[in-house]
């Protein structure tokens, strides 16, 4: 068949589908109606292709007061005519994991009449930092705190040939998508000088669970955050009683008429005292040091950047008032703060975050806050390609590693330092 009538065909087949199905099934074999195949439609339609059966409506059982009805369960097996019957509900006398069926929510022993409001690791919150910053009692604080700059411009404190070192990380990027691990395997090289360093470990996939009140309601952050650097020393707070006590005078920010819970998952099962860092008695490394994100490693949860700040500072402070609750109890103001550092990157935009909790009291907006410093979208290079980008017979990127900024990766450093100097 020509092109041309193959084309006139598929544009005629939505019009004439019913007139075409009728003479094929006068023209099959033996002046029998055929089972309609899909390859031998004359039209391309998707709906004599793909249809599907509707669903059997199920019978309606009429029952009729005084009137036994006869089934076929004395026979044991289907009998024409007869209803089917209706035998009673078996229960094992064993447990089968299988099989299970959770009781009814309102039947659980952990059920309670309050509900409590969680923000796990896939909660992309409207407001994102602000409501973060709300939920947290939480002073922000634009940039890095300067201590901590200035850890990384002692030359004893860098990484011999830092430079070209980063730059070969970042080119095998391109193969591999391991920059968050090949910038952590480099600033571990310097343990042979700062012995503190081998006081630390990595833990993946931990759980936690911490639990507050603000206002009249109650909070929980729940979930795996990702990659945790503990140590055995906890790190030392950034700011002292004199900044703490200032805080006091902050006024939080309000995102009225937009609820503080919004977004966050609504639950009334839960544990009320809720509060484990995710490792048990007697581990050795238990304080936070720093929480490492890797954006878009969940591929089901995909978060905008503002959501993914908000993600590192809810798991940051939780990691800290989890630990705040081991140390100090019910204790409202800390003798001394909890600090837990966080960093997040895509691979080429990292986040930079030091939260310091100074108090465990939230339920009100007066009295001390806690504090976070935030810096946001620090590019480490402009473009890392295999092969150039060439449009109009012009090369627009280069291959290999364009724009690599080197106080990007200072400030990551700085960061891993921190305590350890």
């Amino acid at each position: 068949m020509l092109p041309e009538t193959t084309q006139c065909f598929k544009m005629a087949a939505p019009l004439f589908q019913n007139v075409f199905v009728k003479d094929v099934r006068r023209l099959s074999a033996h002046g029998r109606a055929r089972c309609l195949q899909a390859r031998r439609h004359f039209g391309v339609s998707c709906c004599l292709t793909a249809k599907v059966p509707p669903p059997r409506k199920p019978r309606e059982r009429v029952e009729i007061p005084g009137l036994e009805m006869i089934t076929y369960g004395e026979k044991m097996h289907y009998v024409p005519g007869l209803a089917k019957p209706i035998y009673a509900h078996w229960e094992r006398d064993y447990k089968d994991p299988r099989y299970y069926k959770a009781p009814p929510a309102c039947e659980m022993p952990l059920h309670k009449e309050k509900p409590c409001y969680v923000y796990h690791q896939r909660t992309s919150a409207l407001e994102g930092v602000r409501q973060a910053l709300w939920l947290t009692k939480t002073k922000p604080i634009s940039g890095l705190p300067p201590q901590l700059l200035s850890l990384t411009e002692s030359s004893a404190n860098q990484i011999p040939d830092q430079d070209e070192r980063v730059k070969n990380c970042v080119v095998v990027i391109c193969i591999h998508n391991t920059l968050l691990l090949n910038l952590l395997h480099l600033c571990a090289t310097l343990k042979s000088t700062h012995p503190a360093i081998g006081r630390r470990i990595f833990a993946e996939n931990y759980t936690l669970a911490a639990t507050w009140k603000r206002g009249e309601d109650l909070f929980q952050v729940r979930g795996q955050s990702g990659l945790l650097h503990n140590c055995m020393d906890p790190l030392p707070e950034v700011c002292g009683k004199q900044e703490v006590s200032d805080t006091a005078d902050h006024v939080l920010e309000t995102f009225y008429p937009v609820s503080p819970t919004i977004d966050l998952q609504k639950v009334q099962v839960y544990k009320e005292e809720l509060n484990c860092s995710g490792f048990r008695e007697g581990y050795p490394y238990p304080h936070a040091h720093t929480l490492y994100f890797l954006e878009g490693a969940d591929a089901r949860c995909k978060l905008r950047p503002e959501q993914f700040r908000t993600k590192m500072l809810m798991f940051t402070f939780g990691n800290a008032l989890a630990r705040a609750q081991k140390l100090y109890g019910p204790q409202p103001i800390l003798d001394r703060p909890i600090t837990v550092q966080a960093v997040g990157t895509n691979g080429r935009i990292f986040q930079f975050l030091v939260f310091q909790l100074n108090t465990t009291n939230l339920a009100g907006d007066d009295g001390i806050k806690n504090q976070v410093w935030l810096e946001e979208d620090v590019e480490l290079y402009d473009f890392a390609k295999v092969r150039p980008l060439i449009k109009k017979k012009q090369v627009k990127i280069p291959a290999g590693l364009a724009g690599y900024k080197p106080e990007t990766f200072s400030k990551f450093l700085a960061l891993y330092l921190h305590g350890a100097v």
